[in-house]
């Protein structure tokens, strides 16, 4: 056991002491990233059970209120259900008829479709650590082939895009970090712009054209993204483009955000999809317009100067 005065003087130390090692770990972030990052997820794989233990109760308590809600309001429930069954059935119809049009154009026109991208789902795990202030963590399992700059989307829209990977876990960035830039295009006007993330709920429109500015409720999906030049497509490929994002709102006059279709605050299912490996060309085929090859070009003949006959000569 300690002294009274033993105990004082180490009371003095531990705030120097917690000073300099945060200047040391700050020190080693900057001058060995790679090596923080790969410690940091690998700490973070191993506190994924941890993080799936904590957030259970929360889930479940979450289930239970949507069942009680559910149970309290049954009658109307299912007065809703029976009328938007009728509408299905209607609309299955319309579908069925579309989807025989379709396929009938397609094989006329010798339709190829594109490559569906490949998919790993996981659940979202609550996690503050990271570089940035609007990430989560996603159980993926091991054996997983997600590269940073994967795409990842619930079931209503655009979540965010894959920053680090680790051996079962990888991390997200959220489309409303302030490090999210996103090239986006409104579905009505036909403009581009940049959604810029701020830690708010809402991320920011900018860098639209001011004769062209956002409508008000407008539906916006990304924009064609290339990949940057001299990377692998692996790594940071293109985002496609199309994908749901959200609807244009004003908070004030001039200053449009994006209401996101997506769930920000309350993620739970996740899926990864990776668009780098997607064939988009498709194989020749009958009915797709080959390029002609050049005619030949006849060979250049010898130039002869024309000579005038001479007197006497026929």
């Amino acid at each position: 056991m300690l002294s009274i005065q033993g105990r004082h003087a180490l009371a003095k130390l531990m705030l120097p002491f917690f000073i300099v090692l945060a200047v040391g770990l700050i020190m080693l972030g900057l001058t060995r990233r790679p090596v923080v990052d790969t410690v940091r997820m690998r700490v973070a794989d191993g506190l994924a059970p941890a993080y799936r233990l904590i957030s259970a109760p929360q889930t479940a308590f979450m289930r239970l209120r949507q069942s009680v809600t559910g149970l309290a309001d049954i009658a109307g429930e299912n007065a809703r259900l029976r009328d938007e069954n009728q509408k299905l059935r209607r609309w299955y119809d319309v579908a069925v008829a579309l989807a025989n049009e379709n396929a009938q154009l397609k094989a006329s026109l010798h339709w190829i479709p594109d490559d569906a991208p490949n998919f790993v789902s996981g659940h979202a795990l609550r996690d503050a650590g990271g570089l940035y202030g609007r990430s989560i963590l996603l159980a993926v399992g091991e054996g997983h082939d997600i590269v940073p700059g994967d795409v990842a989307l619930d079931a209503s829209g655009l979540l965010g895009r894959v920053t680090e990977i680790g051996a079962r876990t990888v991390r997200i960035l959220m489309i409303n970090d302030d490090a999210s830039r996103i090239p986006v295009m409104l579905s009505a006007s036909r403009g581009n712009a940049i959604m810029a993330g701020d830690g708010s709920p809402y991320p920011r429109l900018i860098y639209y054209a001011q004769d062209n500015r956002p409508v008000e409720g407008e539906r916006i999906v990304t924009g064609e993204q290339p990949a940057p030049e001299g990377r692998d497509h692996g790594a940071f490929a293109g985002m496609p483009g199309g994908l749901v994002v959200g609807t244009v709102h004003y908070l004030r006059p001039g200053s449009p955000v994006v209401v996101p279709e997506a769930s920000l605050d309350h993620p739970d299912i996740i899926r990864v999809f990776s668009y780098s490996n997607a064939d988009h060309a498709g194989p020749d085929a009958p009915g797709r317009v080959r390029l002609m090859s050049p005619l030949p070009v006849a060979p250049e003949l010898p130039f002869i100067p024309f000579q005038k006959p001479m007197k006497g000569q026929g």
